[in-house]
């Protein structure tokens, strides 16, 4: 195993590939990441990665992509690792390599994930020549595994670790610090963010607030003057550096979803020690920690007396700890990698 190369192609997931990526070296595996700077916590390339132009239709970037090229035929890859690739160059890239595909949501949460009408017949093809297909969930692996760029290959399911590199994890916040409760992410309408609000209004003027604000984090189309009292949104991209004090002191993360989601939201608010309020058709019953149920997806009463609850620092704190060690039981970088190392060693076997 410790003279594996791995080739990653990864134009939108960047810091998720990157702790996978950087645990598997910590494993003795080579691994060369091809990525974008289309995130936004993207940075100056490490030395493990390639940094490629995502403008298909702009000649200048041609040439780059020569040169990626002769780097990726250079470096003779075992096995290629594949997560929503929509750009056909990379399929040059890749070679006749037995490749793994990552699967990350089994349909469209918004209009902006909508494929273009040449994609599916490009990448469809594509993905059913792969050698695995890993899901993050067992709803997800169940969802696909008709689907034409899933059916016929070997589907896997390995924990969705977060992408906040560990190291970045603050300590766990107890009672004297915690206060707001936080919803961060892309505000589209699965989000359900009208639910939420009216939950929250709803909670604001009963008998359980205790002067939190809900602080509403990521890009979306808001009508700020629509808000509910004590309600902020702070607006467009962020990085997680502007933002992990706030969500780590949160006395709870929202992430009542309308559609289910491998929601990077949930493990991340667990990572560090903040109870995810999910929904019963949003949550996964296999991340959600014990203790702290789904609540009905238009059930306003039920999510109003989920923020009653958690309003109480101490409570928020007591959960909060539930939560982490959840992640630390079942998402951890770590085993991610682990269960990935077993997937690339079953393809490589195979193709011995």
């Amino acid at each position: 195993m410790n003279s594996l190369r791995v080739l990653w192609f990864s134009p939108w997931m960047r810091p998720l590939a990157r702790v996978q990526a950087e645990a598997l070296h910590r494993r003795g595996v080579d691994v060369l990441l091809v990525t974008t700077d289309l995130h936004p916590e993207s940075d100056g390339a490490r030395d493990y990665e390639l940094v490629l132009d995502p403008r298909l239709g702009t000649a200048a970037t041609w040439p780059a992509t020569f040169a990626a090229w002769r780097r990726v035929h250079a470096y003779r890859p075992d096995v290629v690792i594949a997560e929503l690739v929509r750009d056909p160059r990379w399929i040059a890239l890749a070679g006749r390599v037995p490749r793994i595909q990552l699967v990350h949501d089994d349909r469209p949460h918004a209009a902006i994930e909508q494929r273009r009408i040449y994609e599916p017949v490009i990448f469809d093809c594509w993905g059913a020549r792969s050698a695995a297909t890993i899901t993050y969930s067992n709803h997800v692996a169940a969802a696909v595994a008709t689907r034409r760029d899933v059916a016929g290959t070997r589907v896997h399911v390995a924990p969705l670790t977060s992408d906040l590199d560990p190291a970045l994890v603050p300590p766990l916040v107890g009672p004297e610090g915690r206060h707001d409760f936080v919803m961060v992410g892309r505000l589209y309408s699965y989000k359900n963010v009208e639910i939420v609000l009216e939950a929250w209004q709803r909670h604001v003027v009963g008998g359980g607030w205790r002067s939190d604000n809900l602080v509403l984090i990521g890009d979306g189309s808001l009508d700020t003057d629509a808000l509910p009292e004590h309600t902020r949104w702070l607006p467009g991209w962020y990085r997680y550096s502007d933002v992990i004090t706030t969500l780590a002191a949160a006395k709870g993360s929202v992430a009542h979803y309308r559609r289910a989601s491998q929601s990077g939201v949930q493990v991340l608010s667990m990572q560090l020690g903040v109870m995810p309020i999910v929904s019963t058709a949003g949550g996964l019953p296999e991340y959600q920690p014990p203790g702290f149920p789904p609540v009905g997806v238009d059930d306003v009463a039920g999510l109003a007396a989920a923020f009653d609850i958690l309003a109480d620092p101490f409570t928020a704190a007591e959960h909060g700890a539930t939560a982490a060690r959840h992640y630390a039981r079942r998402f951890t970088v770590d085993r991610a990698a682990d269960r990935l190392l077993d997937v690339i060693g079953e393809v490589v076997a195979r193709r011995a």
